[in-house]
């Protein structure tokens, strides 16, 4: 993987984040050119710098997704691009369904032309499992997205690549309910649950990331690739998380009720991807592109080490539930 990434020039908007400065860290072990992290907040740029010790081969970039301008500007001799750039809390997605098109779909567009204006390799974006029969406004801005990085690759064939990860709750991510249940219990002894039986799916921080840069390398445009992830109830996570973290406290735990937009269980899979070709092998699945590939001998031969997937059932967090894995993910 390392010759994907060696001497060439990488960019990640929302660079900043929790999965773009994971991107940016991991990115620098494999002596890339240059990596630009692109975002909006300068407070955090300087801080990311400040924690990887001001390489000098990575450059902070203010901007954001929503300026094509800024963006043409910044993609100029760019090799790779990853999209991790965007509006991702469903709550605030729900109050505020303008913004987060104005940045997930709209902001997205301009990553796509200006990657075509500047003759970018290859652009990763990253998705959500909330892209899947999307219920809430955040979801639906999220598959948008998917379409137009995947549809693009129709009239962009040997030109940019494009395509998507997609992945379910990342532990202990900006806003994530690891970090709200760690302030709820340091100031007030409580702990907060939607509804106890919801599942969700759980990754690390480092998983995701190293997932998306094997994504990247796999890439030859058009796909979505799906990782393998275990999920859990919330009242079993937090019974896991009381246990790990505050072992002799006594927590008091309140159900509150699903907040606007919420489901009680995700999915990895709609039911039309399930209608196309499938690959897969222990860490992923990969929907390959309808638009390049005829034969399943020609996809194979793409995607060295993935075997063919002849059927699988929708890939719920409901039956996907290994609490082994979740006590070692948080």
């Amino acid at each position: 993987m390392a010759n994907e990434f060696k001497d060439k020039i990488i960019l990640v908007t929302g660079g900043t984040g929790t999965i773009g400065s994971e991107l940016v860290k991991q990115l620098l072990e494999y002596k890339p050119k240059q990596v630009r992290v692109f975002s909006r907040n300068d407070s955090s740029q300087y801080h990311l710098m400040e924690s990887l010790g001001h390489p000098k081969n990575l450059r902070p970039l203010i901007g954001d997704i929503r300026d094509l301008e800024r963006l043409k500007l910044a993609f100029e001799n760019v090799d790779i691009v990853f999209h991790a750039a965007a509006l991702k809390h469903v709550p605030i997605c729900e109050y505020n369904p303008m913004e987060a098109v104005k940045t997930n779909i709209l902001g997205s567009q301009n990553v796509i032309t200006a990657a075509f204006y500047n003759h970018v390799k290859k652009v990763v974006a990253i998705s959500t499992d909330k892209a899947v029969d999307p219920h809430n406004v955040m979801g639906v801005t999220k598959l948008m997205m998917e379409k137009l990085f995947l549809n693009t690759n129709f009239f962009s064939v040997g030109k940019t690549q494009f395509s998507c990860v997609r992945f379910g709750n990342v532990a202990w991510a900006n806003g994530s309910v690891l970090s709200l249940w760690k302030r709820q219990i340091d100031e007030n002894a409580c702990l907060n649950l939607t509804d106890g039986n919801m599942t969700r799916f759980l990754m690390s921080i480092s998983q995701a990331v190293k997932l998306t840069l094997k994504a990247a390398k796999l890439s030859q445009g058009g796909e979505i690739f799906i990782f393998k992830m275990p999920s859990i109830k919330l009242k079993d996570l937090a019974k896991l998380f009381i246990t790990k973290y505050y072992p002799t406290k006594k927590i008091k735990i309140n159900t509150i009720g699903l907040r606007p937009g919420e489901k009680l269980t995700e999915e990895l899979f709609s039911t039309n991807d399930l209608k196309k070709q499938i690959l897969a092998n222990d860490e992923m699945f990969i929907l390959t592109p309808e638009m390049y590939f005829h034969n399943l001998n020609q996809e194979l031969q793409t995607y060295q080490g993935f075997h063919k997937v002849n059927h699988i059932e929708k890939y719920s967090s409901v039956n996907s539930i290994n609490l082994k894995k979740i006590r070692e993910i948080i």
